[in-house]
């Protein structure tokens, strides 16, 4: 009984995995099963194979799975007893327990349940099979040699065939039963589980929402009063006390906005409010919230806002701008000297819809490679040792990563370690009007924020407002927060009071706290819409509460309110409100301080704008000059080493140069460029454009620079590298086909599609005088170049999946063998589209490049042929007199 108890207790214990309960109680329920079959076996005289097969059944399969068990292995358990069963127990069975006219046919259903139930996957798929496979071959050997199979009387045919149906029946019950017990178990836990995180999610919720609610109400205190000091004293070090105090407290609010956002992600509560925003009136506001901070560290700060971009977009203009204040305050923060860029564009529209996408690029420290893929961690620091005096909790980029996820956007990284980063955000929004902003003009205050330079842009004395507020050091912060402005200010500790006051004075604008005791906000603001008597039932209220996030906003706006104002609220905050407000005949404009303002609007400039994707390469593609200047494609320079020093081809050498050197010096040799290359390349690529694809020559021939170019990509979320698996022309078409898709509006997944589609169809081959220069750069034994050389052979050199391979040679003078070699690679006229033909070659007279255009044009008519001199680097393993020829086979082919 002892034992029976603990295995129960183990089949139902909920910390044991599912699968090892279900495991142990198949095969102890199958272990019964064979038990009773066992007696039955030697009660009525079954053959002694088949008992003995029993027996054994009997005695090994429970220390499998004791061993399985204890080992916690239960997969390699499973798989062992599934095999004696598929090719030890069911033959056996099937021959031994008369075949067709006993019980085994009915035990094959039993061991498909047993494998389907303890097996997974493949595994699963597998044992199946081979059961079903050795069923098939038993019944078939059972039909072609009867006589292997031992007999059963109809009295022991009958027996064996009751006992399996009645045992095979109770295991599967029995089976099906537990299973399905234990998965409602399970359910049942997991609901319980969900409930009680559902629940937790719930407490935290309203503790940290609790939590900013109080904290915000003294830092109210804090910042008003401080903002009064900064505006009222004489004194340069109270000044600099005070705008300590500034920075700690808002440094104090931004980490209680980040905790609770984070709460809310957490619990999934965090929802979008898209409203139609003014896209410059948005950028303007940032400017006023940063430049102060990039200024102080004498940092160069722009915004470059895009001409074509919408005016008006529909999003959630708070968490974008919380976005954006969140990646630009980063990289001020860890940059010491340069400059940071925030450039704003519209990559793609379509219908109603945009793409705008956010760029922000900085000079500071840079993130290196391996800590990339943590950088959006929450509360995770990068590089700690080296940041380790600079403030911050780590959530920012949390955040960040988060609100773009929840927009549907996408954010990626590319930085160079000590050179900078560069934040690239996608946020596809809808079009509230398709007018584009054209040249950056702000108007207006919006571009200052400091306290520090605080002046109220207007006054308005014949004014009169109601601020109401159950703590009494907020009214008097609100108060004086609005002294320069000149308006009257009736301030009340509770609804009651409140209530009192609209029936006495008219008021043009009431400020209303939310929580307060006997009366709250909302039910205050709602009786004085209908109170009867009330001077003020028409009167604007906008909520003036320490209750922050846009469900907040939403319900005030849904209970009626004009406004919506968070605390900590600033002067400016509070008389921009009022200024919206007010009636314009009762408010008077005063003068702004121009020089200020134009400090901050200089931060806001028109007419930059990144290009969606640029198309780069190496100096190994063989591109035509035109083409080039007319794509502006950016390359990285190979080197060239010879005696007298390392040129880089294109820049400091030609071909025809190298060519004449070569002819006195032997040791000339190549250096493709290297990881550090490739990344002040990338990163210089990526300051003109989002995204970058960049092509390489053949990853499978000598001094191919690939691996470097793919290492450096993994610096930068946004560069592909494309191993063309082609040479020079190949590479060059490739280049300037991707060139034209991009120039078209592709996507950077589109051009490498259809890329992809284009280097099949390229053919790419070159006739040489002979291999000597390839065996001077080592790419072919001298006794191959010797055994060209002795033939008068001309050899033909195809580039075919990545390498570079012969594919024939001819035999005679110079001009005959390129004369054989043009008419062999066009001979298939109707296979080959006409859309351009490239000639590269190495020491071609005018004369000769004219005849062989004659030739090729005789043959097909072709729309372009384009002319080029192969690359210095190329020309050092081909040598002079080589000519290659490339052009693409029609899509059908």
């Amino acid at each position: 009984m002892k034992f029976w108890h603990g295995l129960l207790k183990r089949l139902y214990d909920p910390t044991i995995e599912v699968r090892e309960r279900l495991f142990v109680m198949l095969t102890t329920v199958s272990e019964i099963a064979v038990l009773f079959v066992f007696i039955g076996d030697v009660i009525f005289g079954e053959h002694i194979a088949e008992i003995a097969i029993l027996g054994a059944t009997l005695v090994v399969n429970p220390l499998i799975t004791w061993i399985a068990v204890r080992k916690h292995n239960i997969k390699k358990g499973g798989i062992l007893i599934a095999i004696s069963v598929v090719f030890l127990i069911m033959p056996t069975v099937f021959i031994f327990g008369g075949g067709v006219d006993g019980g085994a046919v009915i035990w094959f259903a039993y061991a498909y349940v047993y494998i389907g139930l303890v097996l997974d996957g493949k595994v699963r798929h597998l044992m199946l099979g081979l059961l079903l496979l050795s069923a098939i071959a038993e019944h078939i050997a059972a039909w072609l040699c009867p006589w292997i199979i031992v007999p059963h009387s109809r009295m022991m045919c009958i027996l064996d065939t009751l006992i399996s149906v009645l045992v095979v029946g109770i295991s599967v019950y029995i089976a099906i039963r537990f299973q399905n017990s234990i998965y409602l178990a399970e359910s049942k836990r997991a609901m319980e589980e969900a409930e009680k995180v559902e629940r937790m999610n719930r407490a935290q919720s309203r503790f940290f929402s609790n939590m900013s609610h109080e904290i915000r109400t003294p830092i109210n205190t804090v910042l008003g009063l401080n903002e009064m000091i900064m505006r009222d004293t004489k004194s340069s070090e109270v000044m600099e006390d005070a705008t300590n105090i500034q920075a700690a407290g808002k440094m104090l609010l931004g980490l209680i906005n980040d905790i609770l956002d984070m709460s809310k992600f957490e619990s999934g509560q965090m929802t979008l409010t898209p409203v139609p925003y003014d896209i410059k009136e948005m950028l303007s506001e940032i400017v006023g919230i940063l430049w102060m901070r990039a200024k102080d560290k004498k940092l160069e700060f722009s915004v470059n806002l895009a001409p074509d971009v919408p005016s008006e977009l529909i999003a959630d203009e708070v968490r974008i701008k919380q976005i954006l204040i969140n990646v630009v305050s980063n990289a001020i923060k860890y940059t010491e000297e340069g400059k940071v860029t925030l450039n704003v564009q519209c990559e793609k529209k379509e219908g109603d819809k945009a793409v705008i996408v956010y760029t922000v690029s900085d000079t500071g420290i840079g993130i290196k490679k391996e800590n990339i893929p943590y950088l959006f961690d929450a509360f995770k620091r990068v590089d700690e040792e080296k940041n380790r005096y600079i403030e911050g909790t780590g959530l920012g980029l949390s955040i960040v990563k988060n609100f773009v996820d929840l927009m549907e956007g996408r954010i990626t990284v590319n930085s160079v370690y000590t050179r900078g980063s560069t934040f690239i955000i996608e946020i596809p929004q809808r079009i509230a009007s398709d007018v584009p902003v054209g040249e950056v003009v702000i108007s207006g205050r919006q571009g200052i924020s400091d306290c520090s330079i605080h002046m109220s842009g207007f006054r308005a004395p014949g004014a009169r407002i109601l601020i109401v507020d159950d703590n009494e050091t907020n009214l008097m912060v609100a108060g004086k927060l609005l002294r320069d402005t000149g308006v009257q200010v009736d301030a009340v500790s509770s609804g009651r009071a409140a209530l009192e006051k609209t029936m006495e004075n008219v008021y043009q604008v009431i400020f209303m706290d939310h929580l307060m005791p006997e009366m709250d906000g909302i039910e205050c603001a709602s009786k004085i819409r209908t109170q009867t008597g009330g001077l003020s039932q028409q009167t604007p209220i906008v909520a003036l509460t320490a209750n922050a996030g846009p469900e907040n906003e939403k319900l005030y706006r849904e209970r009626g309110f004009d406004g919506y104002l968070v605390k900590p609220v600033s002067g400016a905050a509070l008389e921009d409100e009022l200024l919206r407000l007010l009636p314009q005949d009762m408010v008077r404009m005063t003068e702004n301080k121009p020089g200020l303002l134009e400090e901050s609007m200089s931060f806001m400039q028109g007419g930059v704008v990144k290009k969606p994707v640029i198309i780069t390469t190496e100096s190994l593609a063989l591109i035509p000059s035109e083409l080039s200047d007319e794509y502006d494609i950016p390359l990285i320079p190979y080197k060239i080493r010879t005696k007298d020093g390392l040129f880089r081809d294109g820049i400091d050498i030609k071909a025809s140069g190298l060519l004449a050197y070569m002819e006195e010096h032997s040791s000339v040799s190549i250096d493709p460029p290297g990881l550090s290359e490739h990344e002040s390349f990338f990163a210089d690529a990526l300051a003109v454009a989002n995204n970058v694809i960049h092509f390489t020559a053949s990853g499978k021939v000598s001094k191919s620079a690939v691996s470097a170019a793919r290492e450096a990509a993994a610096s930068f979320e946004n560069v592909r590298v494309v191993d063309t698996g082609m040479l020079c022309a190949g590479e060059g078409v490739l280049v300037l086909q991707a060139c034209r898709m991009a120039e078209k509006g592709m996507r950077v997944d589109e051009i490498l599609s259809m890329i992809s589609g284009l280097q099949k169809r390229l053919v790419n081959t070159f006739i040489m005088e002979n291999l000597d220069y390839m065996h001077k750069s080592g790419l072919v034994s001298a006794r191959s170049a010797g055994l060209i050389r002795s033939f008068i052979a001309h050899p033909v050199l195809m580039v075919n999946d990545g390498r570079i391979k012969l594919k024939r040679f001819y035999i005679g003078d110079k001009e005959t063998a390129w004369r054989k070699y043009i008419d062999y690679m066009l001979r298939d006229k109707n296979r080959i589209s006409t859309e351009f033909i490239e000639i590269a070659h190495a020491g071609f007279t005018m004369a000769q490049l004219d005849e062989i255009c004659r030739i090729i044009r005789e043959k097909i008519s072709f729309e372009r042929i384009y002319i080029d001199v192969l690359p210095a680097t190329i020309t050092t393993a081909t040598g002079p007199g080589t000519l290659g020829l490339l052009y693409i086979m029609k899509d059908d082919v």
